[in-house]
Protein backbone atom coordinates (compact mmCIF):
# COMPACT_ATOMS: atom_id res chain seq x y z
CA UNK A 1 0.00 0.00 0.00
CA UNK A 2 3.04 2.34 0.80
CA UNK A 3 4.00 1.61 -2.93
CA UNK A 4 1.13 2.38 -4.34
CA UNK A 5 1.02 6.13 -3.04
CA UNK A 6 4.40 6.76 -3.27
CA UNK A 7 5.66 9.51 -4.25
CA UNK A 8 6.63 8.74 -8.02
CA UNK A 9 3.35 6.84 -7.95
CA UNK A 10 1.32 10.67 -7.17
CA UNK A 11 3.20 12.53 -9.74
CA UNK A 12 2.77 9.57 -12.47
CA UNK A 13 -1.02 10.15 -11.89
CA UNK A 14 -0.84 13.65 -12.04
CA UNK A 15 1.29 14.11 -15.34
CA UNK A 16 -0.84 12.63 -17.50
CA UNK A 17 -4.10 14.77 -16.89
CA UNK A 18 -2.09 17.88 -16.60
CA UNK A 19 -0.13 17.31 -19.92
CA UNK A 20 -2.83 15.50 -22.04
CA UNK A 21 -5.17 18.07 -20.56
CA UNK A 22 -3.12 21.10 -22.51
CA UNK A 23 -2.96 18.28 -25.69
CA UNK A 24 -6.78 19.88 -26.26
CA UNK A 25 -5.33 23.24 -27.25
CA UNK A 26 -2.42 22.48 -28.53
CA UNK A 27 -3.99 20.09 -31.03
CA UNK A 28 -6.52 23.31 -31.60
CA UNK A 29 -3.79 25.57 -32.41
CA UNK A 30 -1.84 23.42 -34.21
CA UNK A 31 -5.33 22.53 -36.78
CA UNK A 32 -4.96 26.12 -37.61
CA UNK A 33 -2.17 24.87 -40.12
CA UNK A 34 -2.03 21.71 -40.40
CA UNK A 35 -4.11 18.48 -41.41
CA UNK A 36 -5.52 16.18 -38.83
CA UNK A 37 -3.41 13.56 -40.41
CA UNK A 38 0.34 15.68 -40.86
CA UNK A 39 -0.74 17.02 -36.93
CA UNK A 40 -0.53 13.23 -36.18
CA UNK A 41 2.73 12.33 -38.28
CA UNK A 42 4.25 15.26 -37.11
CA UNK A 43 3.35 15.23 -33.47
CA UNK A 44 4.74 11.45 -33.68
CA UNK A 45 7.67 11.84 -35.21
CA UNK A 46 9.02 14.02 -32.78
CA UNK A 47 7.99 11.74 -30.30
CA UNK A 48 9.65 9.12 -32.12
CA UNK A 49 13.16 11.42 -32.33
CA UNK A 50 12.81 11.98 -28.85
CA UNK A 51 12.88 8.60 -27.65
CA UNK A 52 15.40 7.16 -30.24
CA UNK A 53 18.33 9.29 -27.49
CA UNK A 54 16.82 7.92 -24.40
CA UNK A 55 16.84 4.50 -25.70
CA UNK A 56 20.51 5.14 -26.96
CA UNK A 57 21.30 6.50 -23.60
CA UNK A 58 19.93 3.55 -21.28
CA UNK A 59 21.08 1.22 -24.03
CA UNK A 60 17.74 -0.08 -24.53
CA UNK A 61 16.98 -3.67 -25.86
CA UNK A 62 15.32 -4.59 -28.89
CA UNK A 63 11.48 -6.53 -28.06
CA UNK A 64 11.78 -10.24 -29.11
CA UNK A 65 10.55 -11.18 -32.43
CA UNK A 66 7.55 -13.50 -31.30
CA UNK A 67 6.34 -10.13 -29.46
CA UNK A 68 6.42 -8.18 -32.77
CA UNK A 69 3.16 -8.51 -34.12
CA UNK A 70 1.59 -7.35 -30.55
CA UNK A 71 3.65 -4.58 -30.59
CA UNK A 72 2.85 -3.72 -33.83
CA UNK A 73 -0.94 -3.88 -33.16
CA UNK A 74 -0.92 -1.87 -29.86
CA UNK A 75 1.41 0.83 -31.32
CA UNK A 76 -1.65 0.99 -34.25
CA UNK A 77 -4.45 1.33 -32.44
CA UNK A 78 -2.47 3.11 -29.25
CA UNK A 79 -1.04 5.93 -31.18
CA UNK A 80 -1.63 5.96 -35.14
CA UNK A 81 -5.85 5.42 -34.63
CA UNK A 82 -5.61 7.24 -31.45
CA UNK A 83 -3.95 10.95 -32.55
CA UNK A 84 -5.42 10.59 -36.37
CA UNK A 85 -9.42 9.95 -35.38
CA UNK A 86 -8.67 12.33 -32.22
CA UNK A 87 -7.28 14.96 -34.74
CA UNK A 88 -10.17 14.42 -37.56
CA UNK A 89 -12.65 14.57 -34.87
CA UNK A 90 -11.75 18.33 -33.75
CA UNK A 91 -11.84 19.85 -36.67
CA UNK A 92 -15.90 19.92 -36.32
CA UNK A 93 -16.55 19.16 -32.42
CA UNK A 94 -15.31 21.85 -29.73
CA UNK A 95 -12.83 21.15 -26.90
CA UNK A 96 -15.13 21.14 -24.17
CA UNK A 97 -16.88 18.15 -25.89
CA UNK A 98 -13.86 16.44 -27.55
CA UNK A 99 -12.62 16.38 -23.51
CA UNK A 100 -16.24 14.47 -22.50
CA UNK A 101 -16.20 11.66 -25.10
CA UNK A 102 -12.03 11.08 -24.68
CA UNK A 103 -12.66 10.64 -20.86
CA UNK A 104 -15.43 7.73 -22.11
CA UNK A 105 -11.76 5.83 -21.97
CA UNK A 106 -11.29 5.17 -18.10
CA UNK A 107 -15.03 3.18 -18.91
CA UNK A 108 -13.61 1.11 -21.86
CA UNK A 109 -10.88 0.17 -20.15
CA UNK A 110 -12.61 -0.75 -17.26
CA UNK A 111 -14.72 -2.90 -19.08
CA UNK A 112 -12.10 -4.59 -20.93
CA UNK A 113 -10.18 -5.31 -17.56
CA UNK A 114 -13.26 -6.73 -16.53
CA UNK A 115 -13.26 -9.12 -19.32
CA UNK A 116 -10.12 -9.81 -20.37
CA UNK A 117 -7.85 -9.86 -17.11
CA UNK A 118 -10.05 -10.48 -14.75
CA UNK A 119 -9.40 -7.11 -12.58
CA UNK A 120 -12.04 -6.26 -10.05
CA UNK A 121 -13.79 -2.84 -10.54
CA UNK A 122 -15.89 -2.46 -7.13
CA UNK A 123 -19.10 -0.39 -5.97
CA UNK A 124 -17.45 2.21 -5.14
CA UNK A 125 -15.16 2.64 -8.09
CA UNK A 126 -18.18 2.52 -10.44
CA UNK A 127 -20.30 5.21 -7.97
CA UNK A 128 -17.11 7.13 -8.58
CA UNK A 129 -16.68 7.02 -11.72
CA UNK A 130 -20.43 7.92 -12.32
CA UNK A 131 -19.81 10.93 -10.02
CA UNK A 132 -17.10 11.58 -12.39
CA UNK A 133 -18.56 11.40 -15.45
CA UNK A 134 -21.31 13.35 -14.55
CA UNK A 135 -19.16 15.90 -14.07
CA UNK A 136 -17.24 16.17 -17.19
CA UNK A 137 -20.82 16.48 -18.87
CA UNK A 138 -21.36 19.86 -16.80
CA UNK A 139 -17.90 20.60 -18.10
CA UNK A 140 -18.81 20.29 -21.45
CA UNK A 141 -22.45 22.01 -21.13
CA UNK A 142 -21.10 25.00 -19.44
CA UNK A 143 -18.74 25.17 -23.18
CA UNK A 144 -22.00 25.76 -24.69
CA UNK A 145 -20.88 22.24 -26.66
CA UNK A 146 -23.91 20.27 -27.84
CA UNK A 147 -23.10 15.80 -28.06
CA UNK A 148 -24.63 15.24 -30.95
CA UNK A 149 -23.57 11.88 -32.53
CA UNK A 150 -22.17 13.54 -36.01
CA UNK A 151 -18.96 12.04 -38.02
CA UNK A 152 -16.54 14.33 -35.53
CA UNK A 153 -18.00 12.82 -32.23
CA UNK A 154 -17.89 8.91 -33.75
CA UNK A 155 -14.39 9.27 -34.64
CA UNK A 156 -13.18 10.92 -31.35
CA UNK A 157 -15.24 7.66 -29.38
CA UNK A 158 -13.22 5.46 -32.14
CA UNK A 159 -9.53 6.96 -30.67
CA UNK A 160 -11.21 6.39 -26.93
CA UNK A 161 -12.09 3.03 -27.48
CA UNK A 162 -8.48 2.20 -29.37
CA UNK A 163 -7.02 3.73 -26.55
CA UNK A 164 -8.51 1.74 -24.25
CA UNK A 165 -7.64 -1.18 -25.58
CA UNK A 166 -4.00 -0.11 -25.61
CA UNK A 167 -3.86 0.51 -21.99
CA UNK A 168 -5.46 -2.72 -20.75
CA UNK A 169 -3.83 -5.11 -23.11
CA UNK A 170 0.11 -3.28 -22.49
CA UNK A 171 0.15 -4.60 -19.08
CA UNK A 172 0.94 -8.22 -19.59
CA UNK A 173 4.13 -7.02 -21.41
CA UNK A 174 4.84 -3.91 -19.35
CA UNK A 175 5.82 -6.37 -16.62
CA UNK A 176 8.16 -8.02 -19.46
CA UNK A 177 9.92 -5.20 -20.82
CA UNK A 178 9.34 -2.21 -18.53
CA UNK A 179 7.15 0.87 -19.03
CA UNK A 180 9.89 2.58 -20.31
CA UNK A 181 10.85 0.01 -23.29
CA UNK A 182 7.20 -1.13 -24.24
CA UNK A 183 5.77 2.13 -24.40
CA UNK A 184 8.80 3.36 -27.06
CA UNK A 185 8.15 0.11 -29.25
CA UNK A 186 4.37 0.85 -29.03
CA UNK A 187 5.13 4.54 -30.09
CA UNK A 188 7.56 3.88 -32.99
CA UNK A 189 5.27 1.13 -33.94
CA UNK A 190 2.48 3.95 -33.95
CA UNK A 191 4.79 6.05 -36.07
CA UNK A 192 5.89 3.24 -38.38
CA UNK A 193 2.13 3.13 -39.86
CA UNK A 194 1.63 7.14 -40.28
CA UNK A 195 4.62 7.51 -42.49
CA UNK A 196 1.21 6.69 -45.02
CA UNK A 197 0.85 10.24 -44.23
CA UNK A 198 4.00 11.54 -45.17
CA UNK A 199 3.88 12.79 -49.15
CA UNK A 200 2.86 16.58 -48.13
CA UNK A 201 3.93 17.17 -44.84
CA UNK A 202 7.43 19.66 -45.80
CA UNK A 203 5.24 21.46 -47.56
CA UNK A 204 2.82 22.15 -45.27
CA UNK A 205 5.62 22.55 -42.52
CA UNK A 206 6.69 25.60 -44.86
CA UNK A 207 3.49 27.76 -45.30
CA UNK A 208 2.18 26.79 -41.69
CA UNK A 209 2.41 29.02 -38.51
CA UNK A 210 5.26 29.56 -36.48
CA UNK A 211 2.21 29.24 -33.42
CA UNK A 212 0.84 25.98 -34.78
CA UNK A 213 4.41 24.36 -35.15
CA UNK A 214 5.50 25.13 -31.87
CA UNK A 215 2.31 23.33 -30.63
CA UNK A 216 2.87 20.46 -32.65
CA UNK A 217 6.44 20.33 -31.32
CA UNK A 218 5.45 20.83 -27.90
CA UNK A 219 2.72 18.05 -28.18
CA UNK A 220 5.65 15.73 -29.60
CA UNK A 221 7.63 16.09 -26.90
CA UNK A 222 5.63 16.37 -23.80
CA UNK A 223 1.76 15.12 -24.03
CA UNK A 224 2.97 12.40 -26.43
CA UNK A 225 6.16 11.02 -24.36
CA UNK A 226 5.41 11.69 -20.73
CA UNK A 227 2.08 10.81 -20.17
CA UNK A 228 2.71 7.52 -21.64
CA UNK A 229 5.66 6.70 -19.86
CA UNK A 230 4.22 7.87 -16.39
CA UNK A 231 0.69 6.16 -17.38
CA UNK A 232 2.55 2.52 -18.32
CA UNK A 233 4.37 2.93 -14.60
CA UNK A 234 1.12 3.60 -12.77
CA UNK A 235 -0.72 0.54 -14.99
CA UNK A 236 2.23 -1.65 -14.51
CA UNK A 237 1.76 -0.79 -10.20
CA UNK A 238 -1.95 -0.50 -9.89
CA UNK A 239 -3.38 -2.06 -12.49
CA UNK A 240 -5.27 -0.73 -15.70
CA UNK A 241 -8.62 -0.04 -14.90
CA UNK A 242 -7.54 1.98 -11.36
CA UNK A 243 -4.37 3.83 -13.15
CA UNK A 244 -6.85 5.50 -15.93
CA UNK A 245 -9.90 6.23 -13.67
CA UNK A 246 -7.88 9.62 -12.67
CA UNK A 247 -8.07 10.11 -16.56
CA UNK A 248 -11.88 11.76 -15.83
CA UNK A 249 -9.52 15.12 -14.48
CA UNK A 250 -8.34 15.84 -17.95
CA UNK A 251 -11.64 17.65 -19.26
CA UNK A 252 -11.54 19.89 -16.22
CA UNK A 253 -7.54 20.61 -16.70
CA UNK A 254 -8.52 21.17 -20.61
CA UNK A 255 -11.06 23.81 -19.21
CA UNK A 256 -8.52 25.39 -17.32
CA UNK A 257 -5.28 25.26 -19.74
CA UNK A 258 -8.06 26.11 -22.67
CA UNK A 259 -8.78 29.29 -20.81
CA UNK A 260 -5.25 30.14 -19.96
CA UNK A 261 -3.89 29.16 -23.67
CA UNK A 262 -6.50 30.68 -25.61
CA UNK A 263 -8.81 32.89 -24.05
CA UNK A 264 -11.51 30.70 -23.75
CA UNK A 265 -13.54 31.75 -20.36
CA UNK A 266 -15.00 29.31 -17.84
CA UNK A 267 -18.30 29.39 -16.94
CA UNK A 268 -19.56 29.01 -13.22
CA UNK A 269 -21.52 25.33 -14.77
CA UNK A 270 -17.96 24.22 -16.19
CA UNK A 271 -16.40 25.21 -12.49
CA UNK A 272 -18.74 23.57 -10.91
CA UNK A 273 -18.32 20.73 -12.78
CA UNK A 274 -14.39 20.47 -12.58
CA UNK A 275 -15.33 20.24 -8.68
CA UNK A 276 -17.83 17.16 -9.30
CA UNK A 277 -14.94 15.67 -11.60
CA UNK A 278 -12.37 15.85 -8.75
CA UNK A 279 -15.18 14.84 -5.97
CA UNK A 280 -15.68 11.33 -8.29
CA UNK A 281 -11.89 10.57 -8.75
CA UNK A 282 -11.14 11.53 -4.69
CA UNK A 283 -14.12 9.37 -4.03
CA UNK A 284 -12.60 6.39 -5.37
CA UNK A 285 -9.37 6.75 -4.26
CA UNK A 286 -10.21 6.83 -0.75
CA UNK A 287 -12.62 3.99 -1.17
CA UNK A 288 -10.07 2.12 -2.60
CA UNK A 289 -7.30 2.99 -0.23
CA UNK A 290 -9.52 2.39 3.05
CA UNK A 291 -9.92 -1.10 1.63
CA UNK A 292 -6.38 -1.94 0.62
CA UNK A 293 -5.77 -0.86 3.93
CA UNK A 294 -8.10 -3.47 5.32
CA UNK A 295 -7.22 -6.32 3.24
CA UNK A 296 -3.58 -5.20 4.05
CA UNK A 297 -4.77 -5.47 8.11
CA UNK A 298 -6.33 -8.99 7.68
CA UNK A 299 -2.98 -10.26 5.82
CA UNK A 300 -1.44 -9.33 8.59
CA UNK A 301 -3.64 -10.87 11.45
CA UNK A 302 -3.73 -13.87 9.35
CA UNK A 303 0.25 -14.21 9.00
CA UNK A 304 0.41 -13.77 12.82
CA UNK A 305 -1.96 -16.28 13.42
Amino acid sequence: MAQKWSFRIMVAYCLPIFLWGSAFAGIRVGLESYTPEHLALFRLLIGSIALIFIAIITHMHLPELKDIPIILLLGFLGFTVYHTALNVGEKTVNAGTASLLVSTTPIFSAFLAIWFLRERFGFSRWIGSLISFLGVVLISLGTGGAVSFTNGVLYILLAALSESIYFVFQTRYLKKYGFLAFTTYTIWAGTFFILLFLPGLTSEMAKSSIDSTISIVYLGLFPTVIPYLALAYVTSHVGASEATSSLFLTPAFAFVIAWIWLGEVPTLLSLAGGVITLSGVMFIHIKVDKQNRVNHNTKQVQKEI
